[in-house]
């Protein structure tokens, strides 16, 4: 498997290519066809990335700290 960069590097590259008027359409199909692959790809390995980030950013950092809830402001804590 490629890395990500890679492929979104290729995406870019087909999404030119398929601009192209002169392009016959057999190979736009295909082109096309690439491209949707690559992009649900790319997608889904976003969507994997953005799940992992979310855990890390709601992970509490201690043993100490205790999970926000956003039940009440901070002023309600005085």
């Amino acid at each position: 498997m490629k890395k990500f960069e890679e492929r979104l590097e290729r995406l870019e590259a087909l999404a030119e290519r398929i601009k192209d008027p002169e392009l016959p359409l057999e190979e736009a199909v295909a082109v096309f066809e690439e491209g949707v692959k690559l992009a649900t790809g790319l997608e889904r390995d976003l969507d994997r990335i953005q799940g992992r980030v979310e855990i890390l950013l709601n992970a509490p950092d201690g043993e100490e700290e205790k999970p926000e809830f956003g039940l009440f402001d901070a002023a309600d804590e005085d």
